[in-house]
């Protein structure tokens, strides 16, 4: 293989890999490489995806029409730097996407983007996954034969490692180089914990992990003899300790590597926190969420559905911008709620001037889910089979509706009768929003029988050979 073919290939891989990885961590993410390998090459582009359409205007600004002020800011960054030292740059801020930046003397500049989704706990894991792509592709681009599969394999399993990368580094930031906390460790034995049922349970409860120095400056409830403390990788012991802390304020304090007793006391800034909530659990540190658990692996969902495609509907109907917001409001809520409590049901938010009448329990008069107790009700509503009606004034008109219409040619049977009848009676009825709450959690949006949150842009991606345009020829034919 020429040297040519084996540099696109080395990108190729890579990218392939940080997709796939991301896939498995977050949703299906797009992926794309904007790069100059030398200081006079032209920055080339690689997006299979076409992640960075409608983003050209300000390419072309930055690397097209002040190119020379951007190659000699890059020139200086890298002035007298060592080989292989990668430095981070300023990111390109564009909307919606996860970017990260970086030069080094031995390839000039590269900038990688992944899609940023609206329910991540944090975007940190990530511009690490993006970094430590950044730093292969400087070593298999300028080595003259890697294995070609190493670096694929390293980003399409980075997530723990990732998540372990940010929190090293923002607590030596903060708390200098001589922390004694092996975070990768840790994060193992989290994730062991919460794959470990004590009587057929899962763990619930908060585990924080701080350094030594600090455990005297916690306030204990009660503290283990010293020389009785369990061991922290022990997983079995330390589940059965969780039940001590569990549906309560109480904490089980650990100093990465013993669990040293309970406290009531605030946790410290920057300590590692666990809180288990059963079949799964989310992982912060300090008061910043990082990601979530589940299943015995790491996603950076905050297991909160964002509901995005709903509040644009809202707010692009003729509702007032006041209006539209409290209606979002009243029915994300009562959507999360039914999420929380793992039951299926049906919400359907009637527009239209004069309210359908709709198969089932018609309340007389409406009950506004501004009242608290009406909102409850609502909530307990939800609970029966039937659709919940809901109006733009934020009132509750009927439940346990009975949803229908024609067969329509792209119904999925895999997702049963719920997600049909609610996809026949939007195709076939005007002015409706249908929102669907899985009993396994997944929330469908849909509106003219169409199931907005349902369209991915993203796609596989196979090893190839990829065509790398250059900016120019990437931007050609667009209206800039």
């Amino acid at each position: 293989m020429n040297q040519d073919s084996f540099k696109k290939l080395c990108i190729a891989n890579i990218l392939n890999g940080v997709s796939d990885g991301l896939r498995r961590y977050s949703n299906p993410s797009r992926v794309a490489l904007l790069f100059a390998p030398g200081p006079d090459d032209p920055v080339q582009v690689f997006d299979p995806q076409n992640l960075l359409l409608g983003h050209e205007t300000v390419l072309n600004e930055v690397f097209l029409v002040h190119e020379e002020r951007w190659r000699q800011h890059i020139g200086k960054q890298i002035e007298d730097q060592p080989k292989g030292h990668l430095i981070p740059l300023e990111n390109l801020d564009l909307s919606g996407l996860i970017a990260y930046a970086g030069a080094s003397s031995d390839f000039f500049y590269q900038v990688w983007f992944t899609e940023h989704h609206p329910d991540m706990c944090s975007i940190k894991p990530t511009e690490k996954w993006l970094e430590q792509a950044a730093t292969l592709l400087v070593h298999d681009y300028t080595s003259c034969n890697p294995p070609i599969n190493c670096s694929d394999y390293v980003v399409k399993n980075y997530a723990l490692q990732a998540i372990a990368d940010y929190m090293v580094d923002e607590r030596n930031s903060h708390l200098g180089y001589d922390t004694k906390i092996q975070i990768p460790t840790i994060l193992n034995h989290i994730l062991s914990i919460s794959k470990t049922k004590e009587e057929g349970a899962w763990a619930r409860g908060v585990l924080f992990f701080t350094d030594p120095v600090n455990i005297d400056t916690i306030d204990f409830l009660t503290m283990f003899q010293r020389n009785e403390r369990p061991v922290i990788s022990n997983i079995k012991h330390i589940r059965k300790l969780l039940i001590s802390v569990e549906r309560s304020n109480r904490k089980l304090v650990s100093d990465g590597n013993y669990v040293v007793g309970i406290t009531l006391a605030p946790v410290p800034e920057y300590a590692i926190i666990a809180d288990f909530k059963g079949d799964h659990g989310f992982l912060s540190m300090g008061t910043h969420k990082i990601a979530s658990f589940c299943d015995g692996n790491f996603y950076s969902t905050t297991r909160e559905n964002k509901l995005v495609e709903l509040e644009e509907l809202l707010l692009d109907s003729q509702l007032e911008i006041e209006a539209a917001g409290t209606l979002f409001s009243v029915v994300s809520g009562l959507i999360h709620k039914a999420g929380h409590s793992h039951y299926g049901s049906t919400v359907v938010i009637d527009m239209n001037d004069e309210p359908l009448v709709l198969s089932g329990h018609v309340l007389d008069p409406p009950l506004s889910l501004l009242d608290s107790d009406n909102y409850d009700l609502a909530a307990a509503f939800m609970r029966i089979d039937g659709a919940v009606q809901i109006t733009p004034d934020a009132k509750i008109r009927g439940f346990g509706c009975l949803l229908d219409g024609q067969s329509v040619t792209w119904e999925n049977m895999a997702r049963g009768a719920r997600y049909n009848s609610a996809l026949r009676f939007s195709a076939t009825t005007s002015k409706v929003i249908v929102v669907i709450v899985s009993a396994d959690r997944p929330i469908s949006i849909i509106y003219n029988g169409i199931e907005l949150n349902g369209i991915s842009r993203w796609k596989p991606i196979y090893q190839y050979i990829p065509k790398i345009l250059t900016l120019e020829q990437h931007l050609n034919g667009v209206q800039i």
